[in-house]
């Protein structure tokens, strides 16, 4: 299936590696041109060669750290003229509720939620004159299946989710869609430190800990970061017009809920 968006500009953030990586591929390998992003400037030069091997989308890179105003404005002074938007940022370790201070609250709507909704606002006015605008939004399973442990992560999450709810309906007519993935134990590094972190407290080997982990899932596999590009990229495509304010679970059919 053609996906109807060669020649098209899209930033992907967070895409050194992981599920931002996959995105960026997709796209890509859709004839997408496509800047990639990092504040790790080694890992962002090893994609940027893997990616420009595909020849089918151009790669620049923009080394900027969304958790920072600065890195925001740097990213930020490339959206005005982007046609796709995958806002992506890593999330801030599980820690107890009760453990959890200002300090860590204020991180974490500063990286997961206000960094999306700053790289949006400066997105938005091009895609709504161009009457194109594809706006994808990477949080997690647990906004709608909340884990005590990762309230931090979770409540930022679940502020971008409602906000784009709300400007999604708003924007719609300008054939601007917004639309939120919401991954679960895909194998990436997030898994490896997850991984490491039951076979701390459980006194267990990778194998036994990944089996565990595993056994969870419905699919009682872990999911493959292409299969999330592949997802990804379909929601930018012009077949997708009609799709938008939506939260798409990717979790191996795990989610117990019906909406």
């Amino acid at each position: 299936m053609d996906l109807g968006i060669k020649g098209k500009k899209a930033i992907v953030c967070a895409s050194s590696k992981g599920l931002g990586k996959a995105c960026a591929k997709s796209l890509v390998m859709e004839g997408v041109d496509v800047i990639i992003n990092s504040s790790n400037q080694e890992n962002l030069e090893k994609t940027l060669k893997e990616l420009n091997e595909i020849k089918l989308g151009r790669v620049q890179m923009e080394i900027a750290d969304l958790n920072t105003e600065k890195g925001r404005k740097i990213l930020g002074a490339s959206c005005h003229n982007v046609d796709i938007l995958v806002t992506n940022n890593e999330g801030p370790p599980p820690r107890s509720f009760l453990e959890s201070q200002k300090k860590d609250w204020l991180e974490a709507i500063e990286s997961n939620m206000l960094a999306a909704i700053s790289l949006i606002q400066l997105a938005l006015p091009g895609m709504q004159e161009r009457k194109f605008g594809r706006i994808i939004n990477i949080t997690s399973a647990m906004v709608k299946s909340p884990n005590p442990l990762m309230g931090l992560s979770t409540a930022a999450r679940a502020g971008l989710t409602a906000v784009s709810k709300g400007l999604s309906k708003q924007v719609a007519v300008d054939n601007v869609t917004i639309n939120n993935l919401l991954p679960e134990r895909f194998d990436t590094d997030r898994q490896v430190f997850m991984t490491n972190l039951l076979m701390k407290n459980k006194d267990i080997s990778r194998e036994e800990a990944r089996a565990e982990i595993a056994a969870s899932i419905a699919a009682n596999r872990f999911g493959n970061p292409e299969e999330f590009g592949a997802t990804c990229a379909f929601l930018c495509s012009t077949h997708a017009g009609f799709i938008s304010g939506q939260n798409i679970q990717l979790d191996g059919g795990s989610y117990d809920g019906l909406i």
